[in-house]
């Protein structure tokens, strides 16, 4: 059945299918408009778990959300599918994070990093590079079929492979990196893909213009260095900063507009859960008090979608699944699924 077939024999009024893709929808990758690559990956964590169940977790919850989205309405009609979870992947994230917290329990006590110790972190950083390259190639093919591609992580290191692919596309692009963290250190317990690093990690890609950071709420002193020394090239938005600006009387359209200026015609939206107020995401991996709401963050997105820009691609990351949960009934995962159809939405309005 062709996907014009597909769309007049689909009821959007009807309940998620099980056995039907993500959202309930009935199209494939190849018949799909934007792919959703999911990568579960969850090897540097260094607090709470369970992000390399995301992508799963966030299929689950999708066949709750209902398909008329009221900015986009035709938005189901475009094609999303997301391409299969690579299990290896998710088996390999297991195995290394069991070594990765051994490395890191070590170094909250004190205990001198030993030889074997020191093995297993080459390993970890050598697998976490080859990690980087299937998903900067996975995500290279989607493009290269004609696809808008999103990632769903996953913690936050898994986009890197993205953004690479996208550079080999565009001769520049910007970032708008919402979260409660810069991400901005520099090997974070020694790990040179840290979910702690990927902002950083990002920085050499020449054709990176511009890093736009919206609800910082947590860094160091080393991040605001790097800041520094980037001399304007991120622009950071932290968390008080607007917070205090809207006490203040500045309404949230008009920050917004400020924030979409600093961003050049391309954008990258990397979109850490944890930029949101924690209630709505109780169980990601970092979560610090404060946040966006979501009215917020999707009216900052719908905003960037009207400005003339065009939307390159983005990744959500750190939806975490709690042990023991059920993936459908996840408010975590609820939460995912909703902002990641939103995000949809502004890509293929982009486009």
């Amino acid at each position: 059945m062709s996907k014009s077939a597909k769309i007049r024999a689909f009821d959007p009024n009807g309940p998620g299918a099980s056995d039907a893709g993500i959202y309930g929808l009935p199209f494939t990758c190849e018949e799909a408009d934007i792919v959703l690559v999911p990568v579960p990956w969850e090897v540097t964590t260094s607090f709470g778990g369970g992000t390399s169940m995301g992508p799963a977790a966030i299929r689950e919850a999708s066949l709750q959300v209902d398909l008329l989205h009221p900015e986009f309405p035709d938005l189901w009609k475009r094609g999303i599918a997301m391409d299969g979870i690579p299990d290896a992947l998710l088996e390999q994230s297991r195995d290394l994070k069991g070594k990765a917290e051994g490395i890191i329990t070590d170094l909250a006590n004190g205990v001198p990093q030993t030889a074997r110790r020191r093995k297993a972190l080459e390993l970890i950083n050598a697998e976490c590079a080859v990690m980087n390259e299937w998903v900067e190639q996975r995500c290279g093919y989607w493009m290269d079929q004609g696809k808008l591609v999103g990632l769903v992580g996953g913690d936050h290191s898994t986009p890197l492979g993205l953004f690479r692919a996208q550079a080999a596309r565009h001769r520049q692009f910007g970032i708008l990196h919402i979260d409660a963290h810069m991400d901005l250190r520099i090997a974070y317990e020694g790990f040179t893909y840290s979910h702690a690093s990927i902002l950083f990690n990002a920085l050499p890609i020449k054709q990176l213009a511009r890093v736009v950071q919206v609800g910082i709420r947590d860094h160091c002193q080393e991040e605001a260095d790097v800041v520094r020394s980037q001399k304007g090239r991120v622009k950071v938005h932290t968390n008080a900063e607007l917070h205090a600006g809207r006490f203040e009387g500045t309404m949230w359209r008009k920050q917004c507009d400020r924030i979409i200026a600093q961003l050049p015609k391309n954008v990258h939206v990397s979109f850490d859960i944890d930029g949101l107020d924690p209630a709505l995401c109780p169980h990601t991996g970092t979560p610090v008090p404060g946040g966006l709401r979501y009215e917020e963050a999707t009216y900052l997105l719908s905003r960037l979608a009207a400005s003339g820009r065009v939307v390159i691609g983005f990744d959500l990351v750190e939806v975490s699944l709690p042990h023991d949960a059920d993936p459908a009934g996840s408010w975590d995962a609820n939460v995912g699924a909703r902002l990641l159809w939103h995000l949809c939405g502004v890509l293929a309005a982009t486009h």
